[in-house]
C-alpha cells in the first residue's frame, strides 16, 4: 500500500468520524453532550484540512498517487 493510498484512507476515515460526531450531536437531547460532539466535529475540521493539505502535496510531488 502506498503512502498516497494510506493518506486517502486516513482522510476518508477522518471525514467519517466528523460525520458520526455531527450525527451524535443531532441525536442527543443532552445539551452538554451536544456541545461536546459539535466541538469535536470542529476539531476534526482541522484534522481533515491538515490531511487534505498533505494529500494535495503528495499528489503534486508524486502524480502517480493522484486519485488513488
Amino acid at each position: 500500500m502506498t503512502i498516497g493510498t494510506k493518506l486517502q484512507q486516513t482522510l476518508a476515515s477522518a471525514q467519517g468520524v466528523k460525520a458520526n460526531l455531527k450525527t451524535f450531536a443531532l441525536d442527543t437531547q443532552d445539551q452538554q453532550a451536544k456541545n461536546m460532539y459539535n466541538q469535536l466535529a470542529q476539531t476534526m475540521d482541522g484534522v481533515i484540512n491538515t490531511l487534505q493539505s498533505r494529500v494535495n502535496y503528495v499528489e503534486q510531488q508524486e502524480p502517480q498517487y493522484k486519485g488513488q
